[in-house]
């Protein structure tokens, strides 16, 4: 008999323990991210059912992984596709993870801060994310990680002193934003890829803007930023369904829930894992203006998701799903486990989609994370349209910039109607009759 391949072993018939394939055979760094998420569910899933590890109680540890001949994966998930372990499993994969953390604890992290004010400051603000809920567990240790990289160099070029202490003088501010470019002079350097960069960027304005609306900071000194680096993520994985390919896939689903399963990634741009837990219960249905989506926690916030279009599908599938013993999940599934589809069958179900419509992208069919990112660039689009409306305006004001416009003479809540209307036409486009 020839050997059976099972997970990360080969079963021989002259043995009774299994041996560690060799990890070469997996050619790690040639997967994508989502070749990746296929491999969990055809090989290390098996392999953790037949080790009596219940891979519905959780992700599986690193300890495990390497034991079982899995430990490529920590790297290539790391030089390829900027993710730890834990975030793979847990916002790519979709599984649980419950593990606290407290940020403000003296479990044993190593900061390499002086200035006590600056590590006062950067665990108030991660305690704040953890305790409300606006991110995962695996995000905010990532954003301790950079934040406190941010706070070890700026300490380097400027001296410990605190991050925080100059927020609250305007006149201080042109000094500071150079100091704090100067910080991301050092970063451009040493981080090898544009992604890499702007995720430092990202996380560092937050926290900033945390200062600003919370803390009482008169302005956040990285405003702007993005224009003087134009940082742009350019990878091949980040390709994207065009508006006519969604167009041909959302007509191409003929039942309710094939509809709202390209919704729930065009329209709203939900992750796989979300759009196959998706529940009744995290919708709030107001008005036309305020549809949102609720989560306890998400991997980038904020808590809640604009629903500006679908309604009317969405509804349609409450009143089929509505029968007595539907448990609230909008793509239940009896054979899971968890009472829903994973988020492979999310992505399954939308490559079908797209082969009947005859979309490719590249010449390769386009994933669910695909149809995900053409919510991206059509917000992006949108966000360019508010900004071209405004033009208008700054003529009448005598000013040159629709960005000086945008940030000092409109509200929070008008800048946000704004961005709305513009993003609900241009889904309208798309996904309208």
């Amino acid at each position: 008999m020839l050997p059976q391949q099972n997970g990360g072993y080969q079963i021989t018939p002259n043995h009774s323990e299994a041996v560690p394939v060799s990890e070469s055979q997996y050619q790690w760094s040639r997967k994508s991210l989502d070749e990746l998420v296929d491999f969990y569910y055809s090989e290390i899933r098996p392999a953790m059912r037949e080790a009596d590890y219940d891979p519905d109680h959780g992700r599986p540890s690193y300890e495990w992984l390497a034991e079982h001949g899995f430990s490529g994966l920590s790297y290539t998930l790391q030089e390829h596709h900027d993710l730890t372990v834990k975030e793979f499993f847990v916002e790519e994969v979709g599984l649980g993870d419950d593990t606290p953390r407290d940020y403000d604890d003296n479990s044993g992290y190593d900061w390499e801060i002086r200035n006590d004010k600056t590590l006062e400051a950067i665990k108030r603000y991660l305690s704040t994310q953890r305790d409300r809920g606006e991110l995962a567990e695996s995000t905010v240790t990532s954003r301790r990680s950079r934040l406190a990289e941010y706070a070890r160099i700026y300490e380097q070029l400027h001296g410990p002193v605190s991050l925080t202490r100059n927020l609250n003088d305007i006149e201080e501010r042109p000094a500071e934003n150079d100091r704090c470019m100067a910080v991301f002079d050092v970063l451009k350097d040493r981080l090898s890829t544009d992604q890499s960069r702007l995720k430092y960027l990202g996380d560092v304005q937050q926290f900033y803007d945390y200062q600003v609306r919370f803390q009482g900071a008169k302005y956040n000194p990285l405003d702007g930023a993005n224009n003087q680096f134009r940082w742009e993520i350019d990878n091949p994985d980040n390709k994207t369904v065009d508006a006519d390919g969604m167009r041909a896939i959302y007509e191409a689903a003929e039942s309710i829930d094939e509809k709202l399963l390209v919704l729930a990634l065009g329209a709203w741009g939900l992750r796989t894992n979300e759009v196959a837990s998706l529940t009744l219960d995290q919708f709030v249905l107001d008005d036309d203006e305020d549809n949102r989506i609720v989560f306890e926690q998400r991997k980038n916030g904020p808590g809640e998701v604009a629903v500006l279009f679908g309604v009317d599908i969405l509804k349609q599938r409450i009143v089929d799903l509505d029968e007595p013993g539907w448990d609230g999940y909008f793509f239940p599934s009896a054979r899971s486990s968890t009472g829903h589809i994973t988020p492979q069958t999310v992505t399954n179900r939308f490559k079908q989609l797209a082969e009947v419509a005859g979309v490719t992208v590249e010449g390769a069919t386009p994933t669910a994370k695909m149809g995900r990112r053409f919510w991206y660039t059509t917000y992006n689009e949108a966000v360019k349209q508010m900004m071209e409306g405004l033009e208008g305006i700054a003529a009448d004001q005598g000013s040159s910039s629709t960005e000086i416009i945008s940030q000092n003479y409109l509200s929070e809540a008008e800048k946000r109607r704004y961005r709305r209307k513009a993003m609900r036409d241009e889904l309208k486009v798309v996904f309208g009759d």
